[in-house]
């Protein structure tokens, strides 16, 4: 039995409705030249934080009773899901930690910071995050919100499935194909079911960066598969090292398979979005676009959706993607 249901996302867009940002679908008749089918790019990274990852996190942290909020929240996270938590957490009146990497992107630090949260830097090569977490969590009776591996959180992602069917069925359309990027599998769960709820034979693939593609792989064995590495993309909010535990079930059931992008074809697709679309993509929110502008899956003469699930780039590399 899954995780979540579909009255639980309905449950959720009621939650989130007035908070969350209802974010368009965007349109480009170069695009649709590229790919030769009707792409339709669904701009999370014009969500409240900049990332889907605002509705997950809100959707969790208001389900808190008020008499449990004084302890606050921990999450951790590349950051998006941190800067995510943070804003819920200073909109609902609750502390937070969240515990990043060392080598998250310094906007995503300080984004974090500044929205109130207390900022935890650990190794992701040498240290695990989730103990680190915990222990904070015990120590001050917090609650932990998971950046995917939560029913909740997979809840408020899979609202974004939801206003995709939704806006389509306005202009008569149903979805055919629908690339969603993937780490630990949060968004792809909730959109997929979501999605499948309403148009049951709507097409999943998840898109993932090559090297680290543990949903695919996991897929294809019919267990959850783990990376070899813990870094080495520059998708930097893709690097989950093993699809989660509520996720999987989810995504196996009704996505089953996936595609993958290297990271030129990454940097290709934020500089695509840049000088085509005048929209900023941070590289893990470029996946999809990526694998699609790249020929994966073949979707010619389809109806196809893709997330563009962040915008939270580093300045600097952003210049050099754009600059080349």
């Amino acid at each position: 039995m899954d995780a979540i249901t579909a009255a639980d996302i309905e449950t959720a867009a009621g939650r989130i409705f007035g908070v969350a940002v209802r974010t368009p679908l965007i349109r480009s008749p170069l695009l649709d030249e590229r790919v030769g089918a009707s792409v339709y790019l669904k701009a999370e990274i014009l969500q409240r934080m900049g990332s889907f990852k605002f509705r997950g996190a809100y959707n969790r942290c208001a389900t808190i009773p008020s008499e449990g909020r004084r302890a606050g929240v921990v999450a951790y996270s590349s950051g998006n899901h941190a800067q995510g938590v943070a804003a819920a957490a200073k909109l609902l009146g609750m502390p937070a930690v969240v515990v990043m990497p060392s080598d998250a992107p310094k906007p995503k630090r300080d984004r974090t910071a500044a929205l109130g949260a207390e900022v935890v830097l650990y190794d992701r090569n040498t240290e695990d995050r989730a103990a680190i977490a915990q222990e904070i969590a015990d120590r001050r009776g917090a609650i932990i919100v998971p950046p995917f591996d939560d029913p909740m959180v997979i809840a408020g992602q899979g609202t974004v499935g939801r206003e995709i069917v939704q806006d389509l069925d306005a202009l008569g359309l149903k979805p055919d194909v629908v690339v969603v990027g993937c780490s630990g599998g949060g968004l792809a769960a909730g959109i997929s079911l979501a999605i499948k709820t309403m148009v049951p034979d709507a097409d999943f693939y998840t898109a993932e960066p090559d090297g680290f593609d543990d949903m695919a792989r996991s897929f294809a064995s019919g267990h959850r598969e783990r990376n070899a590495r813990l870094s080495g993309t520059i998708c930097d909010a893709l690097m989950s090292n093993t699809p989660g535990e509520l996720t999987f079930p989810i995504t196996q059931r009704l996505i089953g398979k996936g595609v993958t992008a290297s990271d030129s074809e990454v940097e290709a697709a934020v500089a695509f979005a840049w000088r085509e679309l005048k929209l900023v993509v941070e590289p893990g929110g470029a996946i999809g676009l990526a694998a699609l502008l790249a020929g994966r899956p073949d979707v010619k003469g389809k109806v196809v959706v893709a997330i563009l699930s962040g915008g939270n780039v580093d300045p600097d590399l952003f210049s050099r993607i754009i600059a080349a």
